[in-house]
């Protein structure tokens, strides 16, 4: 296991090393740019087009602009001094007769060149951001170790989100398992490695300590655990690479292999083939111009054909088959319930939009349909959902809300279309599809015995509402509870733990996150440095919340806190309308910081979701009157009546007669308890 270390000298160690020297720490190059590799060294070429040189002294190729001198006949300013001279006429003439240059020519001169072609590298990207900054505001670097440091929280497990890479093998992992990591502690100019013991985890990020440093936390460092420069101990004994103490405490001790032997002797590590299942959990099923069916994010009630242009570590961009210009997108994780296979439409009686493209395009494949998230069996005999039945919804157009709401249609398969009561469309281009065993649909009464606030029908005047009033007054039923999906499984969320989220309202948008509050498998999610009205709730099994470190890891970009994203936004800003606004998944303004937003307008019909007047939705059975759109946070003050036609059962059931078990909220309960209302006969 230690046949890595070497010595606990540095000095002693930089000749010994030279043969490892192409494993030297390379200035950061963004990893959009093309890597070109030559005798096991590393170039960018930045823009595609400057053209390539090979150095006269040490022939070493590389970009040509990155140069030296006017002719760019040399790398560096020391090729160029030493061709002169008397000393290098041996390398000179080995690269003549077709000899690779010798490691101690690659070492004198790699750094000076890397760190050129690192700069060049780095304005390139600068000037390509500042190009496309007029289409898309980068967010600044985000620093999770920090942010986490300095509020004294914690993050989410990874094994709380078994959707994400890794959610279902992160077990073991834990504070006090030993790692090996490069060192960044050291004069060397080398690549070496030291053990490192992670002290926090937050998610795939760790809080390392070298060994050796005891309490000693000064050169503690955060660290993406998923990155192939972490390795499991014993690693550098079995690749060959040097196992060297930091320099700050290299002379601690006499004999650092015996202290390694008594420290490391029964502590943890990661698993062996800890990378390769890194690998592994990163490559995903979908593919570019595979076809799917998705939500219309005109029209809720129906689904269009859509194509994968982009995966990101398991989430789509989709753009509708009928896009000119590729604009017309959708962003949704592959496990998401509003993504199904070609045909699912059809199958179950659901709305579907027919596309005017005829043909499929070469490299267009449906995707199979098992590749999409499988939802539960149910017995649709007997007692099941029925038309006019009345329940608690997530509203998805304001997910910050608990609904009254109604199933308005069966569908096959246990799919339900559900609509808001008083805030409905007249043509229904608002309803909204959940299966019945969806964790987003609540029986009656599930928001007083949690103490949530139920979001009464717009219009509703006769505050506070109260189920048994507004049942007798509509002629309604109750869902049956027994219908409603009650399995709580042990999610492992606790509440003040830090996450990554999807805005869903905006899905493209993964942001800085913190789990506020815990009811049962339901959790509230708040966006930092945002007002709490626009939290969202979330289940804990949705695919839209990830580990911190996982926008790393993948490639994503991470959205800061408002207050560190818009620091440089005006003062103050007018009151303004908002405009009509497309769906995107369910949208909302996310462009000025907390107090510095402008007031929402209201009374606006709602014809579309996009502001599109020609567009005509599928018909649909009048059931109730529109509702203006984007609905406005604070719709619970409204006090114009509504005129909902709500269809109503001839015969009333007898309901008269509830009794409520009252339950605790903001718990981490395995069993459904007091979950529900109980309804006495």
């Amino acid at each position: 296991m230690f046949d890595g270390y070497d010595s606990c000298s540095e000095e002693s160690t930089s000749s010994s090393s030279s043969e490892d020297s192409e494993d030297e720490v390379v200035p950061s190059i963004p990893a959009s740019l093309p890597i070109i590799k030559n005798n096991g060294q590393v170039y960018t070429y930045p823009d595609g087009k400057a053209g390539m040189a090979t150095c006269e002294m040490c022939g070493m190729v590389g970009v040509r602009d990155a140069f030296y001198s006017k002719t760019k006949r040399f790398c560096s300013v020391s090729c160029s001094r030493s061709y002169s001279s008397n000393s290098k006429k041996a390398s000179i003439l080995a690269r003549l007769q077709g000899k690779p240059p010798t490691k101690k020519a690659k070492v004198l001169q790699k750094q000076p060149l890397m760190a050129k072609l690192a700069a060049y590298a780095q304005y390139q990207a600068s000037q390509q951001n500042q190009a496309k900054s007029k289409a898309v505001v980068p967010a600044e670097s985000f620093d999770w170790g920090r942010y986490i440091c300095s509020n004294d929280t914690v993050g989410a497990p990874v094994s709380c989100f078994k959707h994400a890479p890794m959610g279902t093998c992160w077990g073991g992992i834990e504070e006090g398992v030993r790692l090996e990591v490069p060192n960044s502690d050291t004069n060397l100019s080398t690549k070496v490695y030291w053990i490192a013991e992670i002290i926090k985890l937050a998610g795939f990020k760790a809080l390392l300590r070298y060994e050796g440093f005891d309490s000693d936390n000064s050169k503690d460092f955060w660290c993406e655990l998923c990155i192939p420069e972490v390795h499991p101990v014993g690693w550098c004994a079995s690749s060959g690479k040097p196992l060297i103490p930091p320099k700050t405490i290299q002379h601690k001790y006499s004999n650092w292999k015996a202290v390694l032997v008594k420290r490391l002797t029964g502590a943890k590590t990661l698993p062996p083939d800890f990378n390769t299942k890194v690998q592994e959990n990163l490559q995903f099923p979908f593919k570019k111009l595979m076809r799917v069916e998705v939500v219309d994010k005109n029209y809720l009630c129906r689904t269009r054909v859509a194509l994968v242009e982009q995966v990101i570590g398991g989430r789509l961009r989709l753009v509708y088959e009928e896009s000119q210009d590729g604009s017309d997108d959708f962003w949704c994780h592959m496990y998401s319930p509003l993504i199904h296979n070609i045909g699912w439409s059809r199958s179950i009686g659901h709305r579907f939009k027919r596309s005017d493209v005829t043909k499929k395009t070469e490299g267009q494949v449906d995707a199979p349909a098992l590749y999409f998230q499988k939802v539960k069996d149910v017995d649709q005999g007997g007692d099941w959902f029925k038309d006019g039945m009345k329940i608690e919804a997530i509203d998805p157009l304001n997910l910050s809300a608990i609904c009254v709401a109604t199933v308005r249609k069966v569908l096959a398969d246990g799919y339900l279309m559900i609509g808001i009561d008083g805030s409905e469309a007249v043509d229904g281009s608002d309803w909204f599809c959940y299966h019945g065993t969806s964790p987003s649909i609540y029986p009656v009464g599930f928001c007083e015995i949690n103490n949530i606030e139920l979001t009464p029908p717009r219009g509703y005047t006769k505050l506070p509402f109260k189920w048994f009033d507004y049942l007798r007054e509509t002629g309604s039923i109750a869902a049956p509870v027994k219908l409603f999906n009650k399995e709580v499984p042990n999610h492992g969320f606790r509440q003040g733990m830090k996450l990554e989220a999807v805005d869903l309202m905006e899905p493209r948008l993964v942001c800085v996150a913190t789990v506020t509050r815990i009811v049962h498998r339901l959790l509230r999610i708040h966006f930092d440095g945002w007002e709490d009205e626009y939290d969202q709730w979330v289940d804990c099994e949705s695919p839209d919340l990830y580990p911190v470190g996982w926008c790393q890891l993948t490639g994503y970009q991470l959205q800061p806190p408002a207050s560190q994203s818009t620091r440089d936004l005006p003062q103050s800003v007018p009151k303004q309308k908002k405009k009509a606004q497309q769906y995107k998944g369910q949208k909302k303004k996310r462009k000025i910081p907390v107090g510095r937003r402008p007031f929402s307008q209201t009374g606006r019909r709602r014809n579309s979701f996009s502001g599109d007047e020609e567009q005509s939705p599928p018909p649909y059975p009048a059931q109730g009157p529109s509702r203006p759109r984007p609905r406005p946070r604070t719709h619970l003050h409204q006090t114009h009546k509504s005129e909902s036609l709500l269809r109503m059962k001839e015969d009333t059931a007898e309901v008269d007669e509830f009794t409520f078990s009252q339950g605790t909220s903001d718990q981490e309960s395995n069993g459904s308890g007091s979950y529900y209302i109980k309804q006495e006969p």
